[in-house]
């Protein structure tokens, strides 16, 4: 079906089994690629895009107006995935700032790495470390919206911000050496 992205909402709104179907086809490259920059694991990024799927489905209903489509599958997306962290209590053990722990520091990510390898390096980071990276780097979250989302401090958050930006610069390093020696 060719569809326009109102009259997939509207049948969304409506409960229709093949507005659904078009809908998650048409956009599940889109939520996958998402939920796979959450997790490493391919049958958890499954798991993450089945529910933000869901939750879309659930709030068609309540919808007055028609959202921007890309943006609001991403706020359902990246929530979802926090939602998984959450659940599995990721931040259990949470770190507070030491005072001896560098907050702010700048990363280098060289100009001629593939996106396929930044993604490779990225999923080798500790799951709170992405998380948090993603959310703060990528998502644009402040320290405070990532604390208050994954109930940590502030100050928790710059940590393990900047734990992963050093974790990257030296999985950087390792991968541009190896890339070096091929």
């Amino acid at each position: 079906m060719n569809w326009s992205d109102p009259e997939l909402i509207d049948g969304c709104k409506r409960r229709s089994k093949k507005h659904e179907e078009v809908f998650f086809k048409r956009y599940y490259g889109y939520v996958m690629g998402i939920s796979l920059s959450y997790v490493k694991n391919h049958d958890l990024a499954l798991e993450i895009t089945n529910d933000s799927f869901l939750k879309c489905f659930d709030s068609f209903k309540k919808m007055e107006e028609a959202p921007q489509l890309k943006p609001w599958l991403r706020r359902i997306t990246v929530n979802t995935a926090i939602d998984y962290y959450r659940k599995n209590k990721k931040f259990q053990n949470h770190l507070e700032a030491d005072g001896e722990t560098p907050v702010f520091d700048e990363v280098y990510a060289p100009d001629q790495m593939a996106y396929q390898d930044i993604l490779k390096i990225l999923r080798q980071l500790p799951d709170d470390l992405q998380l948090v990276f993603n959310l703060y780097e990528v998502e644009g979250y402040s320290h405070k919206e990532v604390a208050d989302r994954l109930n940590i401090t502030e100050s928790s958050s710059r940590v393990y911000l900047t734990r992963a930006k050093s974790r990257l610069r030296q999985l950087i390093q390792t991968h541009l050496k190896e890339y070096a020696g091929r």
